[in-house]
């Protein structure tokens, strides 16, 4: 029987690298992958899933508004779909969210998906929490902190000088320029500090 698997972690755990090596693996079996990227991350152009060491693939772009079922339905009906793989999953609804349950329950197609869980002041993104409630499988992809050895599960988000941001918009796309992964304790001593200080910097 097929799953809906949540693969998730920090910035920088190699998630994008993930999503193409085993797009790689199915297609070098004569397998059917479909990889879907939605249209709000446009780090690397969009419609592009693309690792920090280059290597690239384009992949079907999901707008905030888009049936994934009605997108897959020419796929699904003229060829067998093997997987469906969706990168930055975070950024889907809800109603995404349930279209891949009925892709996968209907169609008994797997879908894997890779993400971020929590956001910059560790606050779930709506379709990181949706895909923790109905995902059969979870899974985290693991990293370590930029400041000590520990295991990595927040993503800290710093300005064009260094500072840390404690403020501001959920989304804000970006990558080395604007996070790094940190462990809990070095979020919380780091991320509060600077609520009281407003002046500490990485």
């Amino acid at each position: 029987m097929a799953k809906l698997y949540f693969r998730y972690s920090t910035m920088n755990a190699g998630k994008s690298v993930e999503i193409l090596k085993i797009a790689h693996n199915y297609e070098e079996r004569g397998k059917f992958v479909v990889v879907l990227a939605p249209s709000i991350d446009d780090r690397y152009g969009i419609g592009k899933v693309t690792s920090r060491m280059g290597m690239s693939r384009s992949a079907v772009v999901i707008s905030k508004n888009d049936d994934i079922e009605d997108i897959l339905k020419l796929g699904l009906e003229s060829r067998a779909i093997d997987c469906i793989l969706v990168d930055e999953s975070q950024f889907l609804t809800y109603e995404h969210i349930m279209q891949l349950v009925m892709i996968v329950d209907t169609h008994n197609v797997p879908v894997i998906c890779y993400g971020l869980k929590s956001d910059f002041q560790g606050n779930l993104f709506e379709g990181s929490y949706h895909l923790l409630v109905y995902a059969d499988s979870i899974e985290e992809v693991k990293t370590i902190c930029w400041f000590c050895d520990r295991k990595a599960i927040f993503n800290m988000r710093t300005d064009e000088n260094g500072e840390i941001v404690v403020d501001g918009d959920q989304i804000e796309i970006g990558g080395n320029d604007k996070y790094v992964p940190v462990c809990r304790k070095d979020f919380l001593s780091r991320f509060f500090s600077r609520e009281r200080s407003g002046r500490e910097s990485i």
